[in-house]
């Protein structure tokens, strides 16, 4: 990945400098048919080279501000991946040393992502998200925070899985806050399902920690149910059920408004059992 942070300054252009001026969205500053950010995230960067089958994941069309797309343009050669599969990832040379690598799916913001990396300089993250606006403040946070433990992905985490990843390469999965499918016709659409856990089950080396939470408590007895039924994985809590949330969680402000309303958040911790 080039470094785009060494390079020389080129000239601002007019654009350049629309995208510099605070609170200005860069949504409608392009010639129509080019690229969102020429050297950032693609639209949909796996393209038709996979199946097509029921997602998990709706990709938002949001404001971007000045800042999130200074930081997509500058920071996404030297830190951001797009899910192609059409390759597969050295991690060491993605982040470029051998500290253990979590996987975060689904991670909105970035705000937590950039605490639990500065609290855990030792662990590497891998953030996926298709939520552009997301993917900028993320870079711009870890930026900001000096972070070099982190690299920010896009696209289908599935894809990223099955196609990107080598077997035991990950040493932590983690899935904050899932699009819950609220409607019984689109319970199809969760996330953690049996087949979704066996694919994690062949990424996850054997004593690592898949950490999901949610504040929808249907969704979180089905997670239980499901994590239970699999042979791959196993409660870390001894008595069974759901675990406190941890201290390497942060407590963020979506879940604080859910909280102030009443919601109950629940975490689960299973550990990936041995290999059979």
């Amino acid at each position: 990945m080039s470094d785009s942070l060494n390079s020389p300054e080129a000239p601002r252009t007019a654009a350049d400098e629309r995208w510099h001026r605070p609170g200005v969205s860069v949504r409608h500053t392009r010639p129509k048919g080019e690229p969102r950010f020429p050297d950032g995230p693609q639209a949909d960067p796996a393209g038709s080279h996979f199946e097509r089958r029921i997602r998990s994941f709706q990709p938002r069309r949001s404001r971007v501000t000045a800042g999130q797309a200074d930081a997509l343009q500058r920071l996404w050669p030297k830190w951001g991946l797009d899910i192609d599969g059409q390759r597969v990832l050295d991690l060491a040379e993605l982040f470029g040393d051998e500290r253990p690598v979590v996987l975060e799916i689904g991670f909105g913001m970035g705000e937590a992502t950039a605490q639990m990396a500065a609290a855990d300089p030792d662990t590497n993250i891998l953030a996926v998200d298709v939520h552009t606006p997301g993917q900028g403040n993320l870079l711009a946070l870890a930026e900001r925070g000096g972070l070099t433990n982190v690299r920010v992905a896009n696209g289908d985490a599935i894809i990223l899985l099955r196609e990107m990843l080598v077997p035991d390469a990950l040493d932590g999965l983690r899935v904050y806050f899932p699009d819950p499918w609220p409607k019984k016709r689109h319970h199809k659409r969760r996330l953690i399902q049996p087949e979704f856990l066996s694919l994690a089950a062949t990424r996850l080396r054997p004593g690592a920690v898949l950490h999901c939470a949610t504040d929808w408590e249907p969704y979180a007895e089905q997670m239980l149910e499901v994590l239970d039924a699999h042979p791959d994985f196993e409660n870390t809590q001894p008595d069974g059920g759901f675990a406190p949330r941890p201290g390497f969680r942060p407590l963020t402000r979506f879940e604080g408004q859910g909280l102030d309303k009443g919601h109950v958040v629940n975490d689960l911790l299973f550990r990936r059992v041995q290999h059979r």
